[in-house]
């Protein structure tokens, strides 16, 4: 198993159990002298494992049923239309993974308070003195600039933004940072970016 790594063993360890799942099933269900109780203990014990095996592969799952954002090999980047009917996408701000919704309704790129401290800055020392309508109402803003913004292999240095200092689920991906795409193109519920 050399060369393997963490997540490569442990998918080898879940397949192995759901593998002994089904062929524990199979040779519970065809031996003729186990009692109806050892069986149906033997079915549920099984099942059991089963449903541990495919908790553990989940995230594999979601990712083969759910693709999320691509890199493809000219460059561009594309995302699937996430089930709640947004496009989202995932940068590395200042080093740090940021889910952000792509919002061409905003102005700027929007963080939240949380996402504003997880890439180093300090949500209780900004001054909100800008001001964004939302879907909720006013809610202050802070201007801040981003050391860096990494998409994929596109990376900007000294980028706008504003904290939001409102009640954000996600951080939001608007106009001031998409139009540094030279096209922006959305078709058959992909959104795809070209710089």
């Amino acid at each position: 198993m050399s060369g393997m790594t963490g997540n490569d063993i442990a998918q080898v360890l879940y397949l192995g159990l759901l593998g002994a799942a089904i062929a524990g099933y199979y040779f519970a269900s065809h031996r003729g002298n186990l009692g109806p109780t050892l069986r149906a203990l033997m079915l549920w014990a099984l099942i059991f494992v089963g449903v541990i095996a495919a908790y553990g592969m989940w995230s594999d799952i979601r990712g083969t049923v759910a693709p999320g954002q691509q890199l493809l090999a000219d460059g561009r980047i594309e995302a699937p239309l996430g089930r709640d009917g947004h496009y989202h996408l995932t940068a590395d701000v200042n080093g740090v993974p940021v889910k952000f919704v792509v919002d061409t309704g905003a102005s700027e790129i929007v963080l939240s308070r949380e996402d504003a401290a997880r890439v180093g800055l300090d949500p209780a020392t900004l001054d909100y003195w800008g001001a964004a309508q939302t879907a909720n109402g006013m809610v202050r803003t802070a201007p801040v600039q981003l050391d860096e913004i990494r998409l994929g292999p596109i990376v900007d240095d000294g980028v706008a933004a504003v904290v939001n200092d409102g009640n954000l689920d996600f951080s939001l991906l608007g106009m001031g940072y998409l139009n540094r795409f030279a096209h922006i193109e959305i078709s058959g519920g992909r959104l795809i970016l070209t710089r």
